[in-house]
């Protein structure tokens, strides 16, 4: 049995369809909740998600299948928002423990196998940046899922068509920082975003969680300035804030429509607070590429960021002394160039003074404590679904 995990319209699958007889398909029936990075599939019912919506099983789907095909929309460098979704949604397929391969921090394998995935990018027209930009990409998530990329393709199809929103009128000196993850106020991306505040001469922090989408997209269409913090999920841009990109492009109207041919300082400037729970901060480029490439849809000026490696044990030193010097001196450069609208080079802020396998060992002895609270052994961890 094959896999294929779309985000087609009923009309643009039809046309395809017989060339997937007999294999599993998942695309958007509209119920696909977002990863609340609860570590539930982890933690309370290894492998499962806890939430039941129809997409609760697809780590085991994954398994399952003889190969997988992926067809997206090839969006900002990567996938669209749903096909995201999907795979935020399949990090079951692996186990929480770490380890090092090829040369990086990435989680274990569930299953003794490496998964055959072949990937289909849409757009009306591919760049050899483009081509350039999804290849690494899919090669970072098989590196993580431990996947094997089988083929990489792209294929043409009719853009977008969207029709532009009325813009909110932009307010001189508005600064508002989007706290992209779902855990709300426990999140550590929550954390980075605050030591960031501390040397702002101005800002709104914006929790997603908590916010009504549309008056937040309001909110950031509006601001002069825009903060994106967020976690990295599976090499990239969560779905949660990449819906809330796309939301935006729609309301910008476009590259032409918001003024993409201006000179950057009047334009809306775009700066990123990014972390992960790996090690290595380098991990987070394809997002920050993705951010970069979205900055240039929508017309605005992207700015910098900072990528933050080893996220849960930076947030508990951002007194500065410590691990987290790096980041508390990074994040203090970004505050300084979003004071005076300037752009940086990105910041690539890892651990200071701390070696990776100390950090390793740590949190590979904390998954079964935390498993405990919940009844679990280490035992129950590991198994398969």
């Amino acid at each position: 049995m094959n896999l294929v995990i779309h985000d087609m319209n009923e009309e643009e699958w039809s046309k395809i369809a017989d060339r997937f007889s007999g294999c599993e398909v998942i695309s958007d029936t509209g119920t696909i909740k977002p990863c609340v990075g609860c570590f539930g599939c982890w933690l309370k019912n290894p492998g499962q998600c806890v939430m039941k919506d129809g997409y609760e099983r697809m780590g085991a789907l994954i398994h399952k299948a003889d190969e997988v095909v992926v067809i997206s929309r090839y969006t900002y460098g990567g996938f669209s928002s749903f096909v995201k979704n999907v795979f935020d949604r399949s990090i079951g397929w692996v186990l929480p423990y770490f380890e090092v391969y090829e040369g990086e921090m990435h989680h274990k394998k569930r299953y003794p196998e490496e998964k055959p995935i072949t990937f289909i990018f849409r757009g009306s027209a591919f760049s050899a940046d483009e081509k350039r930009k999804a290849k690494a990409y899919v090669e970072a998530v098989c590196r993580n899922f431990r996947g094997k990329l089988k083929d990489l393709k792209f294929v043409k199809c009719e853009p977008v068509r969207r029709q532009p929103a009325a813009e909110e009128a932009c307010e001189p000196g508005k600064i508002v920082l989007l706290n992209g993850s779902l855990r709300g106020n426990e999140a550590n991306t929550r954390v980075f975003l605050s030591k960031l505040s501390e040397n702002l001469t101005d800002g709104e922090l914006i929790n997603l969680s908590a916010a009504d989408p549309e008056k937040m997209v309001q909110s950031l269409a509006s601001a002069d300035t825009i903060v994106l913090g967020m976690p990295l999920y599976v090499d990239g841009i969560p779905s949660q804030v990449l819906r809330v990109m796309e939301r935006l492009e729609e309301v910008s109207g476009g590259r032409e429509a918001s003024g993409g041919r201006e000179a950057p300082a009047s334009r809306k400037k775009v700066y990123v607070v990014a972390n992960m729970g790996l090690f290595e901060s380098h991990q987070i480029k394809n997002l920050l590429s993705m951010v970069r490439d979205w900055c240039e849809s929508c017309g605005y000026a992207y700015c910098g960021g900072i990528a933050i490696g080893a996220g849960e044990m930076m947030k508990m030193f951002m007194n500065g002394k410590g691990p987290a010097k790096k980041v508390v001196e990074g994040l203090k450069k970004l505050a300084e160039a979003i004071n005076t609208s300037a752009q940086i080079d990105d910041i690539y802020a890892g651990a200071y003074m701390f070696p990776r396998w100390m950090y390793m060992f740590a949190a590979n002895a904390g998954w079964p404590k935390a498993g405990k609270n919940n009844g679990l052994k280490r035992k129950d961890l590991l198994r398969k679904m």
